[in-house]
């Protein structure tokens, strides 16, 4: 936990109080006493520091004083989703949050599993901790939005090209003689299939839609692996560098 984050309903006055986990933190893990000042942010707000004014060890709670006037870093880099497992999905979360993905669109592939879309981990309140729990790691505020679209058809036909203009597009696939993903030009929107990747019919009509079909290599990844390590390739030339 690198930054403390509060949502905006916790703070009153520029003070809040706060206890569960990230009172803990701050009291077994950082040894925190009165005086002391460490980062802390504002879910989908500003960032900064906030000063320790009281810790209560016997209740486990903190209270804190915010100082609170910077920008967050942005996020970069969009991802179309074809979900995992929900157990796989409460992994996946908290490191997309964290890697500086903006909107997650989550999608109904042909190989996702029909009882994934009745999952309670697509309610709010279960997915918004996975959510902020990355961006706590990463120190960063600014959470992704998560949004589902079960025909996959439609929305790269219909709703694609006005959620994402000018986006570079890349879908990933599983596959040997296919161009490695590199350099990307523009705000990236990575396209991630299955374990077993996209259909047939599901890459020809990326292809239609403007997506660049490349791989990782021939090796088939677990979706959270496939996801962590498109990311961090493209990351490099996003921020100014190379990919070596």
């Amino acid at each position: 936990m690198n930054r403390i984050l509060f949502e905006h309903d916790e703070i009153h006055g520029g003070v809040v109080r706060f206890g569960g986990v990230r009172a803990e933190h701050v009291i077994d893990v950082l040894h925190a006493e009165k005086g002391d000042v460490f980062k802390t942010g504002e879910v989908d707000g500003l960032v900064g520091t906030g000063r320790v004014i009281a810790v209560d060890s016997a209740a486990r709670m903190v209270e804190m004083e915010l100082d609170h006037g910077a920008e967050s870093l942005r996020p970069w880099v969009d991802i179309v989703l074809a979900p995992p497992r929900p157990r796989v999905m409460k992994r996946l979360l908290p490191q997309l949050a964290a890697l500086g993905v903006g909107r997650i669109v989550l999608v109904g592939a042909k190989k996702v599993e029909k009882d994934f879309w009745g999952a309670t981990l697509l309610k709010d309140e279960n997915m918004r901790p996975l959510l902020v729990e990355g961006l706590m790691q990463s120190g960063t505020s600014i959470l992704p939005v998560v949004e589902t679209r079960r025909n996959f058809r439609k929305f790269l036909l219909e709703e694609a090209d006005a959620m994402f203009p000018g986006s570079c597009r890349v879908a990933t696939h599983p596959g040997e003689g296919m161009e490695v993903v590199g350099p990307c030009a523009g705000r990236p929107l990575l396209a991630i299939g299955p374990e077993g990747g996209w259909t047939d019919c599901e890459v020809e009509l990326m292809v239609k839609c403007g997506f660049a079909l490349k791989s990782l290599g021939p090796r088939i990844l677990k979706t959270e692996t496939a996801a962590i390590a498109l990311i961090s390739r493209l990351y490099p030339v996003a921020h100014g560098g190379s990919i070596r």
